[in-house]
């Protein structure tokens, strides 16, 4: 099992000391360096929380010049929102640069107000997130996509520069929807996920699942499934739970929808809700998550709950770092996540 970096909820407001991406940056050199297998840029837009990522081909082809061997992965690429030829060209050029490390995650979306974009795309973003996927495969083998120009006539395009790998790994992102899993597995693309909504028994059966059609669809392949958890290593248990106390509720808070359906089994009406009954929400969300939904504290307690993910049938746990915790603290536990893949590579 592999651990990577993940990057998503960077507040887009506050530069910090060093500027607004010194933590996207040298985070990725130290998880090159300690050898993880990737760092993961999402797609977010319109909002300050998270609204530091507005294009992870950008951020892609800084990362992948100041780094040596490390996968450059969006996670994800809002599929609805773009041109397919345009998705193509922008991450040939990161592969070109990275020398060949490039995947790419694809998600429908599910903000509307990410539409005002493209938003005559969001009624039918789910069957357009797979369609623009293949389309993007098909451009990036070199095949033509047929158009119409400026014109009105019809032409064929194709994407350039030619990547540097012959084939674009792919992944589906699923925020728990087991159909997404299956469309995943029929076109052999891996699977993106996180705990936001889903207990770790309902991960375990979409992922057996997803494995179930991978391996009828595609004579035994099986497919490859990331976890996004969120992770801030460190020496002392207590240190770190105050650490993360503050921003993770926060972070909970952001996602109430998914956290109150993943206690109280159903879907609510937030608006139902008064300040004291999110906040309790979110205190019982965060000592539920702190314990056994992310990679808090040290080495040696992150390492008892690999067994159990992997045992899930995971392949890769995505290290979500950047959830409001200061950045020193943030890279400090980067360079303890060296210690961590080594365990879990055994």
């Amino acid at each position: 099992m592999d651990l990577s970096l993940f990057y998503f909820a960077h507040d887009s407001t506050e530069a910090g000391d060093g500027g607004r991406y010194q933590l996207l940056i040298e985070g990725a050199k130290l998880a090159d360096r300690a050898g993880l297998a990737a760092v993961w840029t999402p797609e977010r837009h319109f909002d300050p929380f998270g609204g530091a990522y507005p294009n992870p081909s950008v951020l892609g082809a800084a990362l992948a010049t100041c780094t040596q061997r490390i996968g450059i992965r969006a996670g994800s690429v809002v599929a609805p929102l773009h041109h397919p030829a345009r998705i193509a060209e922008e991450w040939s050029v990161v592969d070109n640069l990275s020398g060949g490390r490039v995947g790419v995650a694809f998600a429908s979306g599910w903000n509307a107000v990410d539409f005002a974009l493209r938003p005559e795309s969001y009624a039918e973003r789910r069957t357009l997130v797979r369609d623009t996927a293949e389309q993007v495969r098909r451009l990036w083998r070199g095949e033509p996509m047929a158009a119409e120009d400026g014109l009105g006539r019809a032409v064929e395009i194709r994407a350039y520069p030619p990547a540097v790998q012959s084939e674009l790994p792919i992944w589906l992102t699923s925020a728990g929807g087991v159909d997404t899993f299956r469309a995943a597995a029929r076109m052999r693309a891996g699977v993106l996920t996180h705990l936001l909504g889903q207990s770790l028994e309902e991960v375990a059966g979409k992922i057996a699942e997803y494995r179930r059609v991978a391996a009828a669809e595609h004579d035994g392949w099986t497919g490859h499934v990331v976890l996004m958890l969120h992770t801030l290593l460190g020496d002392d248990l207590e240190r770190v739970r105050e650490l993360v106390r503050g921003p993770f509720t926060a972070y909970l808070k952001s996602s109430a929808n998914l956290t109150a359906k993943s206690f109280l089994g159903k879907d609510v009406d937030l608006a139902q809700l008064n300040a004291a009954d999110m906040d309790y929400l979110a205190a019982r969300a965060f000592d539920r998550y702190f314990d056994t939904g992310g990679l808090f504290g040290s080495v040696e307690r992150a390492a008892e709950l690999l067994p159990h993910i992997r045992a899930l049938g995971v392949d890769e746990i995505g290290c979500l770092v950047d959830f409001g915790v200061e950045s020193r603290a943030v890279l400090d536990g980067i360079d303890k996540l060296g210690k961590l893949h080594e365990i879990a590579a055994r």
